[in-house]
């Protein structure tokens, strides 16, 4: 055999074990009649890896691997992803891909090696973030119906509502999970990681005499449980104004009033806040343009809400809770010192949270704020690259024209208005990107479409836009 043939033959192998791989993890081509090109130029992503990471949330978090390998997810994502071939990078993109490379860079700034896990964890967060985005955004540009596509989302929340009204019932439930138990007792020493793998219902003090349960379940603080809610509120009306039919949707409007009493519970401050400005954001554009169906939609989320205040007297457990604690101080002081320490590190930061002995609060130097973490963390570059891209992908969503599409684009505008007050390097930076890249996509449009479509093939392909 010739080297020529020889070479002709381990290529045509080598496809044919792309062409198996890419079977097996489902990726199949385009067909040409949906596309009006040959098989396989393009193929279409599978939504399994999506209702796996999202959709099996409660399982994950029972087995305590919710946060802690949810990175692992967000690379199995990727796999699929690049098996896919080229992928478009949808607006903002390259701004988080330079955000990443900072991030990469700012390890030299670790000031030990204990630091490395939670250092590469965070990153973890991050890159999945995008990766997300990234093959959100692709499956709707193929043509992924948005039913399908939104559904995991839809999982999400009906997941978080289920396990955060344990808190309700068993407030004081908790347990030891697998993945802790796996874990050497080096890394569950470690006081952060032990609180991603012991999945427990609800945040309070136990030493005191008359707690506060707070909402957690199924994150480690009840604060990430109210930057969640505050993010998939507007998420699940839009899926609400879009889908008219399915067990799923009347699962979704049902679990709203029950999602409320787990809500008030967390006593989020910057929930409520974040949350009342992406409503306010919406009412403001209803008003200008008109759109009596959405002023109804607010409204009737806004009487849902008085509502449940009517029930649970949220206000006095809020002015209780800050009469009764120092948290507000605390903050303050954390947030000064922190300022402080950036001055003396302002382009890469230190790498991660660090804890000093000149601040009254427990928490570590970087912590209580998405701003404070990158800011302290990665530097300011940093923190500018990520406004920026909140800010972007705002204006981008702003651009849409359906009810859909309305309700998606208040999400960047909570995530810019809860960065000063929660964290959210975590499992919700992927629900926020989850919900860019299906606002993002709907207004590009789709690509993998028949040359000529009706009017109403036209408007279901673009039903979030």
């Amino acid at each position: 055999m010739t080297p020529s043939n020889a070479a002709g033959l381990a290529i045509g192998r080598v496809r044919v074990a792309a062409l198996r791989a890419r079977r097996w993890i489902g990726v199949a081509p385009v067909p040409a009649r949906r596309t009006g090109r040959p098989a396989g130029f393009r193929t279409r992503l599978p939504l399994w890896p999506l209702y796996a990471l999202f959709g099996l949330m409660p399982l994950w978090w029972l087995l305590g691997g919710l946060h802690l390998l949810w990175p692992g997810g967000g690379l199995l994502l990727g796999v699929v992803l690049l098996s896919r071939g080229r992928v478009r990078l949808p607006v903002g993109a390259g701004l988080w891909l330079v955000l990443l490379s900072i991030v990469v860079i700012s390890v030299v700034r670790l000031d030990r090696v204990s630091g490395l896990p939670m250092f590469v964890l965070r990153f973890g967060f991050l890159a999945t973030a995008l990766i997300v985005y990234l093959y959100v955004y692709t499956a709707a540009r193929d043509g992924v119906a948005w039913r399908r596509l939104c559904a995991p989302l839809a999982l999400y929340w009906l997941g978080m509502i289920a396990v955060g009204w344990i808190g309700v019932v068993k407030p004081t439930f908790a347990i030891t999970t697998p993945t802790e138990i796996a874990l050497p007792d080096a890394i569950v020493g470690n006081r952060g990681l032990r609180a991603l793998v012991h999945s427990h219902a609800t945040e309070y003090n136990p030493l005191s005499r008359s707690p506060y349960y707070r909402t957690a379940a199924p994150y480690p603080y009840t604060n990430n449980w109210g930057t969640a809610f505050a993010v998939l509120t507007p998420c699940m009306m839009a899926y609400l104004s879009s889908v008219r039919t399915g067990a799923l949707r009347t699962a979704v409007l049902v679990s709203l009033p029950f999602a409320l009493v787990p809500a008030f519970m967390t006593l989020n401050r910057g929930m409520f806040i974040g949350l009342g400005a992406g409503l306010l954001y919406l009412a403001l554009r209803a008003l200008l343009r008109g759109d009596v169906r959405l002023i109804l939609s607010l409204a009737a989320v806004a009487v849902l809400i008085w509502i449940a205040t009517l029930l649970i007297p949220v206000g006095e457990l809020i002015s209780n809770r800050v009469n009764n604690t120092d948290s507000t101080t605390d903050r303050a002081d954390l947030y000064v010192q922190t300022l402080q320490a950036v001055w003396r590190s302002p382009l890469l930061g230190y790498g991660g949270p660090r804890m000093v002995d000149t601040t009254h609060a427990t928490e570590p130097l970087g912590t209580q704020g998405q701003l404070w973490l990158i800011i302290y963390s990665y530097g300011i570059p940093a923190l500018l690259i990520l406004i920026a891209f909140l800010a972007l992908v705002a204006w981008r969503s702003a651009a849409a024209v359906s009810a859909p599409g309305k309700w998606l684009s208040a999400v960047p505008v909570i995530a810019l208005v809860i960065t000063p007050f929660y964290g959210y390097t975590d499992v919700n930076l992927s629900l926020m990107f989850f919900a860019f890249a299906l606002a993002v996509a709907a207004l590009d449009g789709p690509i993998n479409r028949p040359p000529a479509l009706s009017r109403r093939s036209v408007s279901r392909a673009t039903a979030v836009g």
